[in-house]
């Protein structure tokens, strides 16, 4: 499997149920969200400035998406957990199913990000994010075309002590 194809299975809504342990705090959250992933266009504005935010021509970036999701979580139960990001994949020319993958809002700080992808041989995708004040590891596979796992890890900024870790199933929503 390559990052085009990875992509187009990830494509369509998602029910999703995710079980966050926040050790900083020794808490434990479970979140239930819907997931909306669609495919952006390559001169989608959204696109073509993330590419020159990062320096990257965007005639080396495939298959452009924007992910949004809107949840609930046990730790408020008042407030709606929601956002949306859009993520564009540029596979290395040299390296087979390795890249970057640039996001307009990270997964670990709301900021402009871009990650470190590996396809491994068994169609796990694993992206390895660093920020500011912390990293941020995530694995995500396919179990069948419509249910998907994901798991997140939360590091401090030298990758020394997990802060978060996160366990993810993801159920595609058939229309």
């Amino acid at each position: 499997m390559d990052i085009t194809e990875f992509v187009a299975n990830s494509m369509g809504r998602w029910r999703s149920q995710r079980s966050v342990h926040h050790l900083a705090f020794g808490h434990f959250e479970a979140v239930q969200s819907e997931i909306d992933i669609v495919s952006l266009t390559m001169d989608d504005p959204a696109v073509i400035d993330l590419c020159k935010a990062h320096q990257v021509d965007p005639q080396f970036a495939v298959s452009p998406f924007r992910m949004s999701w809107e949840g609930q979580s046990d730790w408020d139960e008042t407030e709606t957990v929601k956002g949306s990001c859009v993520l564009v994949p540029v596979p290395d020319r040299e390296r087979v199913n390795q890249g970057k993958l640039l996001r307009d809002q990270g997964y670990a700080e709301t900021i402009s990000a871009a990650g470190d992808y590996t396809l491994t041989e068994d169609g796990t995708f694993v992206l390895v994010t660093a920020y500011d004040r912390a990293a941020a590891e995530e694995k995500i596979w396919f179990v069948n075309p419509n249910v998907r796992c994901r798991v997140s890890l939360i590091k401090t900024s030298a990758g020394t002590g997990v802060v978060t870790a996160s366990f993810s199933s993801e159920i595609r929503q058939n229309s």
